[in-house]
C-alpha cells in the first residue's frame, strides 16, 4: 500500500486536492474579512476585486507551492500552508492599518483600480516572502 500513496501521480492528485479544498476556504475567509461581496463585484465587471481577488488567489496558491516543495507530508504541507496563509492574511490587515487616510475595502469596492493593483502586488509579494521561509 506503500508503494500506492509513494507514486508521484498519486501524490500529485492528493496535493492538487488538498491545496484546491484550502483555497476555497481560505478564499471563504478572505470573503468574510472583507466588507464586499468578492464573487458579487467580479460579476458586476469590479477589475479593481478582481486584481485583489487574483492576487490572493495566486499568494495562496505560491505559499503552497513552496509548502509541497519543502515537505514530503500532506500534513506538513497543510500546515505550513496555512501559517503562510495566516500571515497573508495579517499582510492583509497591516495594508489596511497603514493607509489611514482611506479604507482598502471601499476603494476596491468602488474600483478603484490603483488600489486593487497594489493589494494584488502586495499578495504576490508578500507570498513570495512567506514561501522563501517555508521548511
Amino acid at each position: 500500500m506503500n508503494a500506492f500513496w509513494e507514486n508521484p501521480l498519486v501524490e500529485t492528485a492528493a496535493s492538487y486536492s488538498v491545496v484546491v479544498l484550502c483555497l476555497v476556504v481560505f478564499m471563504a475567509i478572505f470573503e468574510i474579512v472583507t466588507s464586499y461581496n468578492n464573487w458579487e463585484e467580479i460579476k458586476k465587471g469590479n477589475v479593481a476585486v478582481a486584481m485583489a481577488t487574483g492576487g490572493k488567489l495566486f499568494g495562496i496558491a505560491n505559499i503552497f507551492r513552496f509548502s509541497i516543495e519543502h515537505n514530503d507530508s500532506l500534513a506538513q504541507t497543510m500546515g505550513w500552508g496555512l501559517f503562510g496563509f495566516s500571515l497573508l492574511l495579517c499582510g492583509y490587515f497591516i495594508f489596511e492599518f497603514l493607509t489611514p487616510s482611506f479604507k482598502i475595502d471601499q476603494e476596491i469596492a468602488e474600483n478603484n483600480q490603483a488600489v486593487g493593483f497594489i493589494s494584488l502586488v502586495i499578495s504576490v509579494g508578500l507570498s513570495y516572502v512567506i514561501g522563501a521561509n517555508i521548511i
